[in-house]
């Protein structure tokens, strides 16, 4: 699994509208663009003096899938708002530890507290898991 992270500090003059405007188009790129295994939009609530405004985490199958997420001309407008809005973006994309015992021939998937992650990495730990049959 591929995990993308994401976050804005907005410009000063980023009004409490354009904010909510902003992280509403993001909360909406996965309803258009799905091939996301996670998605996760919000606003900081700690407001500290090294946060940032707003953060996105998703998490993609491999680097292909993240590859056409970021190609899609929706996320292309989105990422245009975005940094027209900030003063700053920040992010990070990495492999996931359990990527690398994932199975090619094994895909399916198990609901952890609403993150879906592969049940292969899973099966050595003494966990209570939500095992479906989707895929």
């Amino acid at each position: 699994m591929l995990t993308h992270i994401v976050c804005w500090k907005y410009k000063a003059e980023t009004t409490p509208e354009m904010r909510a405007d902003h992280r509403a188009k993001l909360v909406a790129l996965p309803k258009i663009i799905r091939n996301s295994v996670s998605f996760n939009v919000g606003e900081d609530i700690l407001h500290l003096e090294r946060s940032f405004d707003t953060g996105l985490v998703a998490v993609f199958t491999d680097r292909a899938a993240l590859d056409f997420y970021s190609d899609h001309p929706e996320h292309q407008k989105v990422a245009a708002l975005g940094r027209e809005i900030s003063e700053k973006v920040v992010s990070v994309d990495f492999l996931s530890e359990f990527s690398k015992h994932l199975s090619t021939q094994h895909r399916r998937r198990v609901d952890v507290d609403g993150f879906w992650l592969v049940k292969e990495y899973f099966l050595s730990c003494p966990s209570k898991l939500s095992v479906t049959n989707s895929s």
